[in-house]
């Protein structure tokens, strides 16, 4: 006698403790197997076997013709199957077989969230479409505004997200990267600089897409990604305006700043991009307590920044502790009328 068989998708998980979408069923007239050796659930055995009886009387492949659905009853979770043909890969014999490179890799991140939700058979595909890369120490993965033509996964190491001066956030093992690239080659919103030797599993955007047309799981967690990452982004950017302050020295001179961080008693550090290199000028409550321009230092780098009338500025507050015990500059007021002043003589000397 032929021997009874009938494949079955699950096309819903409704958290489902077991089995997840794009998963097979195979049920025949002597067993039940379950997807990726997993655990068999007994209530869908218990089900199947009253399935069994009703399907023995029909044809396997009128089923498929009508796609009827399927579903268990239930426990904390709940799965709805419909009958399907011979899947391509077991009626060939070429179900994918992890090499030894692959088996290693699936040990290194099988505990990563992404991966968790990818179903086995899925899972060996999308590895075998993946690239190992190591980014060194330094090295920008991704730069702002160029569009982004890979997801990353990161496998050892760490990653920073800057926008600009904007520290976002610092990835680690199994977070992701280049998330934008699946929304249809979109420039990225930030750069992604590397903090350390780090490995990334890197998979390209049209590799991945397929992945999210066949998995509404992954898709779901990628939208919830790009929710939490907006969220760091707004925060990070609030926090940056909250804490400095920027503009242009054609707007206010170095002597009217320095006179505002005075007055107000600031701490943090003024940051000059200058026509001639950058500046650097530290104040503790309101007192210079260091300054640095052109190979000068302290009184003359003040005097020397003080002369400039273009270029831009950056105010961040706070200090390093050694900074918080150096000793001040000068007199303040002192070091700004001296400044000016050399200034003034050497306008009425040209």
């Amino acid at each position: 006698m032929k021997s009874f068989q009938v494949f079955f998708e699950i096309i819903e998980d409704n958290h489902c403790p077991l089995y997840k979408v794009g998963e097979q069923l195979v049920l025949s007239d002597k067993a039940l197997s379950c997807p990726g050796n997993k655990a068999t659930c007994l209530i869908l055995v218990r089900e199947m076997t009253q399935l069994l009886f009703k399907l023995l009387a029909a044809k396997s492949d009128h089923l498929v013709a009508e796609k009827q659905i399927f579903s268990c009853s239930g426990c904390t979770g709940l799965i709805k199957f419909i009958p399907v043909s011979i899947p391509e890969n077991m009626a060939t014999g070429t179900v994918p077989v992890l090499g030894a490179r692959e088996q290693e890799l699936l040990a290194r991140i099988q505990s990563f969230p992404l991966i968790q939700i990818i179903p086995d058979d899925e899972l060996k595909n999308f590895i075998g479409r993946c690239q190992l890369e190591l980014v060194h120490e330094g090295t920008l993965l991704i730069h702002k505004g160029e569009p982004t033509s890979s997801l990353y996964l990161i496998l050892s190491g760490q990653a920073l997200v800057i926008d600009g001066p904007v520290v976002i956030t610092t990835l680690g093992a199994g977070e992701i990267c280049g998330e934008m690239s699946y929304l249809g080659g979109d420039v990225a919103g930030a750069s992604v600089r590397a903090l350390c030797d780090t490995e990334v599993l890197a998979v390209s955007s049209d590799d991945f897409n397929l992945l999210l047309d066949k998995l509404p799981a992954v898709q779901i967690f990628m939208a919830r990604l790009l929710a939490q990452r907006l969220t760091r982004v707004n925060r990070a950017r609030a926090e940056d305006f909250a804490s400095c302050m920027q503009g242009k020295l054609h707007d206010m001179a170095p002597a009217e700043l320095f006179q505002i961080f005075h007055m107000n008693s600031k701490t943090g550090v003024l940051a000059l991009n200058l026509p001639r290199g950058p500046g650097k000028v530290s104040f503790r409550e309101g007192c210079i307590i260091n300054a640095h321009y052109q190979g000068r230092e302290n009184e003359e780098a003040i005097f020397a920044m003080l002369a400039e009338h273009e270029g831009t500025y950056r105010f961040t507050l706070g200090l390093s502790p050694q900074e918080m015990k150096a000793a001040e500059v000068g007199d303040f007021m002192r070091l700004l009328m001296e400044g000016v002043k050399r200034v003034d003589d050497a306008q009425e000397g040209r």
